[in-house]
């Protein structure tokens, strides 16, 4: 891990959407002492707070000396560059992410994702930051009939969320290319786990079944993901911070492949109640039929794997979702949320 050369400073980490899913779990990992490296770190969180996004993700953490929260947007030139200054560490999370609302309108996509990753890219080399750590998503490989993806597999990204971020990834591998900047890129299969926002399909079916709703199931239902739990997700990122070679490119994987009609039925299983609950739906545009990822290369360099079970895993997180309906109930209240 990169670090500042007098001892006595404290390393300073800027993570992007460290308030969504995925960002704030990685700072409350931070913050809780999870990363050794990372123990008495300086956590500048830069998150623009967009339906997605709620400081209350943070608040287990809020009271720590060690975090500052700043609301703003990755594509703001100058509130990136000056954010940037002193930084050792950036964890780029922010994105937007949602397949559904991709094809409903990309503009959004493309500027997020790949105009405000370019921003803080440029940002970093110049403020000569000693690490930049880009958080994908295998969904860039595009679709898998059979085996799993290695890192050098060609980008054939099927929706424009998945080309947005396939985007993203070239112009980071550029700026290590071209510049030397540090960067390495991190392509995850799909998460799951509490604070998940609930347009997901984990959490989705959950409030919908918790609430005597029924549960919308694309098509024959038979694509098929790896599901990752959220804290396996923030460790091999935390792995690669530490130890992943510039310029490379890191698989994360959990290593449980489902059908999404397998997934229904153990959602349905951990909340008690029968298929009657599941209605099919007319099935998703450009619809993905398998995902896969290899992950060797992370495992072998840099000693990842997963450690959380799927079985622990979703029943923690259903249990999460009944135990949190005041995290949950207004955003369903304000949004008329589809599939993931």
């Amino acid at each position: 891990m990169p670090g500042r050369a007098e001892g006595w400073m404290r390393m300073r980490v800027l993570v992007t959407g460290g308030a969504g899913f995925i960002g704030s779990h990685y700072v409350r990992q931070v913050l809780s002492g999870a990363y050794p490296t990372l123990a008495d770190a300086e956590v500048v969180v830069l998150d623009k707070l967009t339906y997605a996004g709620s400081e209350a993700n943070l608040a287990p953490v809020a009271d720590s000396p060690r975090l500052r929260f700043v609301r703003g947007d990755i594509c703001d030139t100058a509130q990136v560059a000056e954010l940037m200054h002193g930084v050792d560490l950036v964890v780029h999370f922010a994105a937007e992410s949602h397949v559904d609302r991709s094809i409903l309108g990309s503009a959004d996509f493309v500027l997020t994702n790949v105009l405000g990753t370019q921003t803080l890219l440029q940002a970093a080399l110049e403020a000569q930051v000693g690490k930049f750590v880009h958080v994908s998503t295998d969904e860039v490989y595009g679709s898998i009939q059979d085996g799993s993806w290695s890192e050098d597999h060609i980008l054939e990204p099927n929706s424009p969320y998945s080309a947005s971020k396939a985007s993203s990834d070239l112009i980071a591998r550029s700026y290590f290319r071209t510049h030397g900047l540090p960067v390495c890129v991190t392509r995850c299969s799909n998460n799951y786990g509490p604070h998940q926002f609930p347009e997901k399909v984990i959490p989705l079916f959950a409030t919908n079944l918790l609430d005597g709703k029924k549960v919308p199931l694309y098509g024959d239902g038979l694509n098929i993901r790896d599901w990752l739990h959220v804290d396996d997700h923030c460790h091999g990122i935390q792995l690669v911070a530490d130890g992943g070679r510039a310029g490379e490119i890191y698989n994360i994987g959990g290593g449980t492949e489902l059908t999404n009609r397998e997934l229904t039925e153990r959602l349905l299983e951990a909340v008690g109640v029968g298929w009657e609950m599941v209605e099919p739906v007319a099935d998703r545009k450009g619809h993905d039929r398998r995902y896969s990822v290899d992950i060797a290369k992370i495992s072998g360099e840099l000693g990842y794997a997963p450690r959380v079970s799927f079985e622990d895993g979703l029943a923690e997180t259903v249990r999460w979702y009944a135990d949190n309906r005041s995290w949950w109930e207004p955003l369903k209240a304000r949004a008329a949320l589809g599939t993931s």
